[in-house]
């Protein structure tokens, strides 16, 4: 069975050689708002998200693609800080803190798909990444938190948990003692 690529249309706008998607969001920042209650990259990463992490491999159809790889990544590492959270107000706030921590961004060397993405080609385009990746890990993180303590005792759902120790592609966004 293949992975699930995004579905998305291509909006034309891109950063790097990733896709700027539209996103419903209430958090600023560069991505272009989603009208409508339709289903963006965010949720399509998350519903792809328990299939597509069990792959090794996984071929690159596009640009679109390339943001649907970040998300479903970065949801890996929302996994793995929610997992330590014993109520949704706590895994609120470890979301807020890891969505605006520092990270890489590709082209820096500890980004780990420097072979998948494109390095921005002025310090422009890398703040205008910077953003829209930090936008996407805000509107994230929220997602997740809710989807991970949506149980009616609201403590956190053992089925979002179990993909903690999974890793998309054999890759992580962040550093092994992070």
């Amino acid at each position: 069975m293949p992975a699930y690529h995004c579905n998305m249309p291509h909006p034309g706008s891109t950063v790097g050689n990733m896709a700027m998607l539209p996103i419903r969001t209430k958090y600023r920042g560069p991505a272009p708002l989603m009208a409508g209650d339709g289903i963006d990259v965010i949720d399509e990463a998350l519903q792809y998200f328990k299939a597509n992490v069990f792959f090794r491999t996984y071929e690159v159809k596009g640009e679109c693609d390339r943001t649907l790889i970040y998300v479903t990544l970065y949801i890996t590492e929302c996994l793995k800080k929610l997992a330590k959270c014993k109520d949704k107000n706590m895994g609120t706030n470890e979301m807020y803190s890891l969505a605006l921590s520092k990270f890489p961004v590709p082209g820096d060397p500890s980004f780990p798909l420097n072979a998948v993405y494109a390095r921005p080609k002025s310090d422009a385009e890398l703040d205008l990444m910077q953003q829209y990746l930090q936008q996407l890990r805000q509107e994230t993180g929220l997602r997740v938190c809710e989807r991970v303590f949506s149980t009616a005792d609201g403590k956190p759902s053992k089925w979002w948990l179990c993909f903690t120790k999974k890793k998309f592609m054999d890759k992580s966004l962040l550093a092994p003692s992070a």
